[in-house]
């Protein structure tokens, strides 16, 4: 029997990753590059889509080598990418018209506040399910229609088009055949009703943003076209494309509704699968399209930390207190506790559910018996404190008493934290043989369409747990921690505003 290979693209914030899987599920070979990040101003991050492109073409290159594969060996491809980030070019030129404006950037936070304020401040958060803030591709759209002179014309001659990463990924495989987003990132775009599953064009009018500009979505496992063989180098179908943590929610098995998932990477972020009615948050979550298949919609609940592994990265690279993130652990142990200090991780605001893009980073509680094995553990420990918060949140709305969370993403290698997330969160910590999550989604996605394999059982059958951390704190100490952790929150909320 001929062996099925699938190639997933992992398109993350900071780098691009090319995996290929068998049909065991395991990863054969991959290949990861990072990307230049471009902060022209503080409150600005912007990704070059060309750059994203032809990493991407070099790292499927190499992974595909070293599986010693053909392109025409592909059975399908999945695509899973970091979500919002907004990419817009010319269909004629197939040249973007600017810089891609990245998930984390903060320039609208003007015009955030300004909407909140107004009564498209509850109109919209009703109907795409995401509070109003800087995350929302539509804003963006807005400030690239005011800010780069060519787009109103390029759009008015129909020559315009959007998409976030996986859009762009498409467009250009497909040698500009295909304009398409999967429904898991066109949901959290903060321009799709989730009501009707159709662009909002009410909102995206209000806003001046023309909707002709918009991909066409598709279900998460489907048909997203075939690759151009003179791009490629060969005809094969992409078969997948899914935002990243809707892909980690898949991976982990949370098919069932009130299954919760916990991806630590450049932020955390917690996703709830809700089943097949969307629920509009009143505790600070946001509810999206976890995925589509076969014209069947499951939602989910979640909630982010902008910053939780890129806070460790700023012990390496700003503050430089530490070599590499795998030492944080052993540093974070050396200490039988932070001491009292507390590291608000507001670096570029606070998310959910406070969500005030004022905020800023705040360390408290030093003393002069403050040392640097107490600021690591208290970064570390401040990581759980935001899943924390979101977890309560989870809890209140959806009514369902979590008592076990998938773990996934780089940090989740590191036992100290998730055993004092095991703790803080009274909850079983569940980590999976491989951590890689995103890319198993979309491998799984894109094999389940190819029919690679055949039913969710079946994936099920596949995963493979490593760890299980237990609850072990006493209750008055989790809430001790925790109530002077809601404190410090409070002190660094705001204090941008002038």
């Amino acid at each position: 029997m001929e062996k099925k290979h699938i190639l997933v693209i992992d398109e993350g914030t900071t780098g691009t990753r090319a995996l290929v899987f068998d049909q065991e599920g395991a990863v054969v070979s991959q290949a990861y590059s990072e990307f230049t990040q471009y902060t022209p101003s503080p409150d600005k991050v912007e990704h070059d889509p060309v750059e994203i492109w032809d990493t991407t073409l070099a790292m499927v290159r190499q992974a595909l080598e070293k599986a010693g594969l053909k392109p025409a060996d592909v059975t399908a491809i999945g695509i899973t990418n970091q979500r919002a980030t907004a990419v817009v070019w010319d269909k004629l030129t197939g040249e973007p018209i600017h810089r891609a404006i990245v998930w984390q950037d903060m320039r609208t936070g003007d015009l955030v506040e300004e909407i909140r304020a107004s009564e498209w401040g509850e109109k919209a958060h009703q109907g795409t399910g995401w509070t109003v803030a800087q995350v929302y591709s539509s804003l963006m759209l807005k400030w690239i229609f005011t800010h780069v002179p060519e787009a109103k014309t390029l759009a008015a001659q129909g020559r315009l088009a959007f998409g976030t990463i996986d859009s762009w990924l498409i467009w250009k495989l497909t040698g500009g055949k295909e304009h398409a987003i999967g429904y898991s990132n066109a949901s959290v775009t903060g321009s799709l009703n989730l009501h009707t599953l159709k662009w909002y064009d009410e909102w995206l009018t209000w806003l001046g943003v023309p909707v002709s500009i918009f991909p066409e979505p598709k279900d998460d496992s489907g048909f997203f076209g075939e690759t151009d063989p003179a791009v490629f180098g060969a005809c094969v179908p992409i078969l997948a494309a899914v935002a990243d943590q809707h892909a980690a929610l898949f991976a982990q098995g949370c098919f069932t509704p009130g299954t919760v998932k916990c991806t630590h990477g450049t932020g955390t972020f917690l996703d709830m699968n809700i089943g097949a009615k969307p629920v509009i948050s009143s505790y600070g979550l946001n509810s999206l399209i976890a995925w589509r298949i076969k014209g069947q919609t499951t939602f989910g609940l979640e909630g982010y930390a902008n910053v939780t592994g890129s806070a460790i990265q700023w012990l390496r690279d700003g503050l430089e207190i530490i070599t590499k993130s795998a030492e944080t652990e052993a540093i974070a142990t050396s200490v039988p506790s932070s001491e009292g200090v507390y590291f608000v991780l507001g670096h570029t605001g606070v998310g959910a559910p406070y969500w005030d893009p004022f905020a800023r980073g705040l360390i408290i509680g030093i003393t002069r018996g403050t040392k640097r094995a107490h600021i690591v553990r208290a970064t570390l420990e401040a990581i759980v404190y935001h899943t924390k918060d979101i977890l309560e949140a989870m809890r209140k709305e959806s009514g369902v008493n979590i008592t076990s969370v998938k773990v996934d993403g780089g940090a989740a290698a590191n036992n100290f934290l998730l055993q004092f997330q095991a703790d803080m969160l009274d909850a079983e910590v569940e980590r999976p043989r491989s951590v890689e999550a995103t890319s198993l989604g979309a491998a799984f996605l894109a094999g389940l369409a190819a029919g690679v394999w055949q039913s969710q059982q079946e994936l099920l059958a596949i995963r493979e747990i490593d760890r299980v951390f237990y609850p072990q704190m006493p209750a008055e100490e989790r809430e001790r921690l925790y109530a002077d952790w809601v404190r410090a929150v409070e002190r660094s909320l705001g204090w941008a505003k002038h």
